[in-house]
Formats: structure tokens, C-alpha cells, sequence
């Protein structure tokens, strides 16, 4: 029997802050068909599921709706929402990133 017979908890921070290219999406498929209904995977994100799709190029991505499928399917989602939204500042404008810069 394998030392990983019993899968780790995967968390992945920040997922989506960029936009995947192209090798990255695969490597993101496979590694959720790998991991599907063996182990739990956490993901965490700035942005609501309905705006990864378009993240993750959206029509143009075969791999979008594999990877959004693998993600939302027996999951659960928690969405944190701030008290104050004026003093809330996303990851995108601490590091600098803005949106024409992630695609």
C-alpha cells in the first residue's frame, strides 16, 4: 500500500489571480481528475464562480467548463463578505495587478 493511500487536503490560495495559460489549465485538470472524490481541495479566491469561467478564457478555453465542472460539483461555497466594502482592497490592487494586466 502507498504512503499516500489516504490523499491530503490540497488548498490552493489565490486561484485565478492571473489567467491560466494554456499548460496551466491542463496541469488544473488533471490534477482535479486526479484528485476527484478521493481527497478534498480547497480553493481561494478573490472573485465569485461566476467570474472564473471568464478567467479561465471563458468560449475560447475547452478546458474552462472540465475545470468549472470539477470545481463546483459536490462542492460546498463559502462567501466571505466584507462589512465595510470601502475599506475592502482585493489582492489585485495590494500586489498591483489589475485586470488589463491579467489577460
Amino acid at each position: 500500500m502507498s504512503k499516500y493511500a489516504n490523499p491530503m487536503l490540497l488548498i490552493i490560495d489565490e486561484w485565478l489571480l492571473l489567467k491560466p495559460s494554456e499548460s496551466e489549465q491542463k496541469d488544473t485538470f488533471e490534477l482535479l481528475h486526479r484528485r476527484r472524490k478521493k481527497s478534498s481541495t480547497i480553493f481561494c479566491s478573490q472573485d465569485r464562480i461566476e467570474g472564473c469561467y471568464e478567467q479561465l478564457g471563458g468560449n475560447v478555453s475547452p478546458l474552462a467548463d472540465a475545470i468549472l465542472d470539477h470545481v463546483v460539483h459536490d462542492g460546498y461555497r463559502i462567501n466571505i463578505e466584507n462589512i465595510d466594502p470601502s475599506k475592502d482592497i482585493s489582492m489585485r490592487e495590494v500586489f498591483g495587478l489589475y485586470k488589463r494586466l491579467s489577460e
